[in-house]
């Protein structure tokens, strides 16, 4: 990939650039040397260098095909900034969210994480508004585009609600791939970074949240600790959602009261993320036709009340469920 960054005419896409730090793949290798390079940092032999080469081609061959989310270098449209789906991820705003949120995942005080996460909430709700209004004032014809973010297992059903939740709160749309293991969120810049700090940092707080509830159950208590972990897990991201949303709900009528206040066109304000909110959804109708329901289940109701206290404790303040959506063709495996 460094190598392909390397020989690729620019303009390039910053996002490119970023994942390739996330890697540390950057850098002038030179195509001969790539391999040899990997093999020495690995400490591997010739061979064996070799075989994991060819064992990772012929997995990436095997690989079933997936929606494409952004323009990928060299082609029509690639180096548009805006459209790549990322917004600036060194903005002030994202980095005091980013603090607001390392507290509250380190916190051991329910409270306290809740008022760090539901100010965090805000922040990212205002900014989503602010960015709405100053794209809906320019001619950009720009589209909606896409992160993914993992829902390995354990418990990857509830992973894909947390993922739903959030991103339903930030005005995005959500669906999950089960058998890839992850979930592809489909909006607007600004909120696809909001929606991946978000979701990184809650699912720490709900697992922490989790591993203290297990070990306060009663001795005997009955059920399997994983159907009360899933439960648990289940009962946080719905409740989580429902709290997010009321945040989100409150700074776009704060925004909309403090738009009459200063004779500013308030009426522009609800239209501009009523058009963004609908070319969301039918970038989710492009990529994704057909998507259906996935239904979970609940077997532990000790553990669904401690998940949702857990989610009151944690975050924000909210209401209404989801199920996460799922890519055509995949069997509800519950």
């Amino acid at each position: 990939m460094a190598a392909q960054r390397r020989d690729q005419a620019e303009p390039v896409p910053p996002w490119w650039d970023e994942q390739l730090r996330d890697l540390a793949a950057t850098g002038g290798n030179d195509d001969p040397g790539v391999l040899t390079g990997w093999a020495s940092r690995e400490g591997l032999d010739r061979a064996d260098a070799l075989r994991a080469a060819v064992d990772v081609l012929a997995l990436v061959e095997s690989l079933p095909p997936i929606a494409v989310l952004r323009p990928p270098p060299g082609s029509t449209g690639a180096a548009i900034p805006r459209a790549a789906g990322t917004a600036r991820s060194g903005s002030p705003m994202l980095d005091r969210v980013r603090a607001l949120l390392a507290k509250a995942e380190s916190t051991t005080f329910p409270a306290e994480a809740e008022a760090l996460t539901g100010k965090a909430q805000e922040l990212i709700a205002r900014h989503s508004i602010d960015e709405a209004l100053l794209a809906g004032g320019a001619e950009r014809g720009d589209l909606p585009g896409g992160v993914r973010l993992s829902t390995d297992t354990p418990y990857a059903g509830a992973k894909a609600l947390l993922v739903q939740e959030v991103a339903a709160a930030n005005r995005c749309e959500a669906v999950w791939s089960d058998d890839l293991g992850f979930a592809t969120v489909l909006g607007w810049p600004a909120d696809l970074v909001a929606v991946e700090v978000l979701y990184t940092s809650l699912l720490v707080q709900a697992t922490a949240a989790m591993l203290r509830g297990r070990a306060e159950r009663r001795p005997g208590s009955g059920r399997r600790t994983k159907v009360w972990d899933e439960s648990f897990l289940n009962a946080f991201a719905l409740r989580i959602g429902e709290r997010l949303r009321a945040a989100t709900e409150a700074a776009t009528e704060a925004a909309a009261e403090a738009a009459d206040q200063a004779a500013v066109e308030s009426d522009r304000l609800l239209p501009v993320l009523a058009a963004r909110g609908e070319a969301v959804r039918e970038r989710l109708e492009t990529l994704f036709p057909g998507v259906t329901r996935h239904r979970l289940s609940v077997r532990d109701a000790d553990g669904w009340s401690s998940g949702t206290s857990a989610a009151d404790r944690a975050a924000l303040d909210v209401g209404g469920g989801r199920k996460p959506r799922q890519v055509p063709g995949r069997p509800d495996r519950r």
